[in-house]
């Protein structure tokens, strides 16, 4: 059943040319909005994006300086096990040598005053 005035094409008459108008004003204002979200969502997505660049630099930079500090605690703890399994008498004997270097300097410095 058709109504009189309406065809394939374009809407006929003052009222519908009308609804068909302000349904086309109505869309175009919804897509112009919807465009807008979509270009504020494209900025956030580049912001967020240039963010985690920079953290991921930030993570290689330290971990290039944890990987340097643990190749250096690892000599470390090789000289200390070195040193522990070294002569024990030649480290108290170094150790005599500075506590009476000590009280010689003590003992020197209270003589003069």
């Amino acid at each position: 059943m058709r109504r009189a005035g309406l065809g394939e094409g374009a809407p006929t008459g003052n009222y519908v040319a009308s609804g068909y108008s302000v349904y086309e004003e109505e869309n175009e204002q919804l897509s112009e909005g919807l465009r807008d979200k979509v270009k504020a969502l494209k900025h956030l997505s580049i912001d967020i994006g240039a963010e985690v660049k920079h953290q991921n630099n930030m993570i290689t930079e330290m971990d290039s300086a944890f990987d340097s500090t643990g190749g250096l605690l690892g000599a470390t703890m090789g000289r200390l096990k070195v040193l522990s399994r070294g002569s024990q008498a030649r480290l108290f004997f170094y150790l005599l040598l500075f506590a009476l270097f000590v009280f010689f300097v003590l003992y020197w410095v209270i003589r003069l005053r």
